[in-house]
């Protein structure tokens, strides 16, 4: 525990202006940022008693080592700074909601000649027009199956697509009416974007325009007793309806406006939010956050307002958006959103009326939200917490190993060996943390000493971030980083430090290893060499499930039921299952090698041209220079560089009998370069070897 007495910056270097300020850990780690009218005063605040601070605060005052601040012009710099530096650092004092990237968006593809609706979901992209966010998936895809019958836009992949214009038929959903088939060219290119901007106008709420207009040409097909069309567009037009009746009317002046409720009690609080277009509304998402500073309701929605726009622009902000309590001060967040926005928004409390009413209902739903997240994390926190303390117990740890290191070794018979290192905290796995290795020392397979290799890598680097912090080492009189020869940093003199995690800058408490004794005897081997001996190492063997210790000649049983094996066992499948995929990604790559692949300067796109052109790499090889310098993008230069690759790379020709003309040695890819056996000469010549 720190003492902010010993960082605390001397009187009169805090500048009187705004800006953003970071409080560090020992490890050089972010972990808080906040922003200031006036840093002196804000900061000021925090180097009082610690009697007189709030818990959380006291907590990361003392956790901190340092802290910096970074002068700007105005509020509005600071408000969008600090929100920039939340997303890059994470800080684990800030108020951080969980990431919504995971809501279900209904998207119109506009970027592509043929536009395509489908569901979406992570980050949005440019061209696309998004609907939403909507609760779950299976509600748009209701939506679009009723809306395709007015809207015949295409909903195909682009195979699908690509092989009904191919093969001149289309898919299932062109034979029932519920795509317009620009496939087979049932309807040109500019006739199918127009489909495209109908119905995206139809989900901004333009709706009540398309229903008189089919109803109109219901009255006319009538009239003219085109009974069999009047019918199918009073269908169509049942179709919409049923289509609005999904949102129903909240407001009548067909406001577009984003309605944001927050419950909170002293530790968590839920986040509800209503998105409302044209009066209805259009999409629904909530969040849940852990208060882990001292923050008021207003300070909580300032992070939501954060949140929900820090990556929008346009009309993805609304011209209104009502909150249960305003920012303090509202003006620097009110002057962001009309930034983002590009016109004026209006951000304050409902005081009457239908917006009073539907923010009540907003909120129900937040508490509800708030109240369904304790009653599930009450047991998971519980469960978790017995786990790391059954663990301790049995490994007879000082306390609760709340971050896990997992290391396992994989490979396929001795080639393409990797290792895999995942990190748990608090129970939970930290996929940002994890890490690959490929064995460099050696060849071959063994996997004790490619646990030994990556286990002293690891933690070299461990000590090569602590040593660059000055922990043990005078840091102005720190040398140049030192490169061993598998190219890891053995010294000092990384990269510049700029507050973002570092890959293996913090230590765990507990290392586990995918094996049994002699593996485990591997990985404490090579942290004795490194001189650490604070941190526990243990193995999980996969025949009977044994926990195993170094220099213990039994292992550690942990009963069937434990929740500390069960959080074992997880912990070695992720890092088991990260290693797989890791040695089969570099397997396939291995295997989708290819003789171009040695052409400098030929990139995938003019791989993928001269392929397509010349339909096969046999072809490609017994073609000639002009030939290749058809292709588009292909001069004669790079093609003479292609024939000389290719011709390198060519299979032996099979060795063939000059007097009966018979093969002597057929084996598949030994044909020459224009498809045909190669004559060489007497049948006891040996032929060449593959380079």
């Amino acid at each position: 525990m720190a003492d902010p007495s010993s960082y605390r910056p001397k009187p009169g270097e805090i500048p009187d202006s705004p800006g953003v300020y970071r409080f560090r850990d020992e490890h050089r780690r972010v972990i808080y940022v906040g922003k200031a009218k006036s840093l002196r005063q804000r900061l000021a605040n925090y180097f009082q008693d610690l009697a007189g601070l709030h818990p959380r605060t006291r907590s990361m005052v003392t956790t901190a080592a340092s802290v910096e601040w970074t002068v700007v012009s105005t509020e509005v710099e600071a408000l969008q700074l600090e929100y920039s530096w939340i997303k890059e650092y994470d800080p684990r004092f800030n108020v951080k909601y969980r990431d919504d990237k995971s809501y279900p968006y209904l998207a119109v593809t506009m970027n592509e000649e043929y536009p395509r609706v489908q569901v979406m979901r992570g980050h949005k992209k440019k061209g696309v027009r998004y609907f939403g966010p909507y609760a779950h998936a299976w509600a748009i895809r209701d939506t679009v199956d009723l809306l395709l019958r007015v809207f015949p836009v295409r909903t195909c992949s682009a195979g699908v697509f690509k092989n009904a214009a191919r093969t001149g038929r289309p898919c299932l959903l062109g034979y029932i009416g519920k795509c317009s088939a620009p496939c087979v060219d049932r309807v040109s290119a500019e006739e199918h974007r127009e489909l495209a901007d109908e119905f995206c106008d139809f989900m901004t709420g333009r709706t009540n325009t398309y229903i008189r207009r089919l109803e109109k040409q219901m009255g006319e097909a009538a009239e003219d007793m085109e009974y069999e069309r009047a019918a199918r567009l009073r269908d169509d037009v049942e179709a919409l309806k049923k289509a609005m009746e999904k949102n129903a009317v909240v407001l009548a002046d067909a406001t577009d406006a984003d309605l944001i409720a927050v419950a909170e009690d002293e530790l968590e609080a839920a986040v509800q939010i209503f998105h409302v277009r044209g009066g209805r509304v259009r999409g629904q998402r909530g969040w849940v956050t852990d208060k882990v500073e001292e923050i008021t309701t207003g300070a909580l929605v300032e992070h939501a307002l954060q949140q929900l726009y820090g990556e929008e622009t346009g009309d993805a902000v609304p011209k209104e958006v009502l909150v249960p309590a305003l920012p303090d001060p509202v003006e620097p967040v009110q002057e962001w959103l009309a930034g983002r926005r590009g016109s004026g928004v209006s951000l304050r409390i409902p005081q009457r009326g239908d917006k009073k009413a539907l923010m009540e209902t907003v909120q129900r739903n937040a508490q509800q939200a708030l109240v369904l997240h304790k009653t599930k994390r009450a047991s998971d926190l519980t469960t978790r917490s017995r786990a790391l303390e059954e663990i301790a117990d049995a490994l007879d740890l000082d306390s609760a190993p709340l971050r896990i290191e997992c290391f396992d070794i994989s490979h396929l018979q001795g080639d393409d060996v990797v290792a895999s290192m995942v990190v748990f905290e608090d129970g939970l796995a930290r996929k940002s943390e994890y890490r690959r290795f490929q064995i460099k020392g050696f060849a071959g397979q063994d996997d004790v000493r490619s646990m030994h290799e990556v286990i002293t890598r690891r933690f070299r680097r461990y000590l090569a971030e602590k040593e660059k912090t000055g922990e043990w080492t005078d840091a102005e009189n720190a040398e140049a980083p030192e490169i061993d020869g598998n190219g890891e940093i053995v010294g000092t003199g990384l990269t510049e430090d700029d507050g973002r995690p570092k890959k293996f800058a913090y230590p765990p408490q507990l290392v586990v290893v995918d094996g049994g004794a002699p593996q485990v005897a591997a990985a404490r081997r090579a942290m004795d060499e490194l001189g650490i001996d604070d941190i526990a190492v243990c193995g999980l063997a996969k025949r009977l499930e044994e926990v195993w210790l170094p220099g213990d000649d039994d292992p550690v049983v942990l009963p069937r039921t434990s929740e500390g094996l069960y959080l074992l066992q997880r912990v070695r499948d992720e890092a088991h299952r990260f290693a797989i995929s890791y040695q089969r990604t570099k397997r396939s790559k291995r295997f989708r090698s290819s003789p171009l692949d040695d052409v400098p300067g030929l990139g995938d796109t003019r791989k993928q041209a001269l392929l397509k052109h010349f339909g096969s790499l046999k072809k490609l090889r017994s073609a000639t220079i002009e030939q290749i310098c058809e292709v588009p993008g292909i001069g004669r230069k790079t093609a003479e560089t292609i024939v000389v690759a290719l011709a390198r790379s060519a299979p032996a020709a099979p060795a063939v009998n000059t007097a009966t003309g018979e093969i002597m040695e057929e084996e598949p890819g030994t044909m020459g370069s224009s498809g045909e056996p190669v004559t060489m000469g007497a049948p006891d010549e040996r032929r060449g070897q593959e380079t």
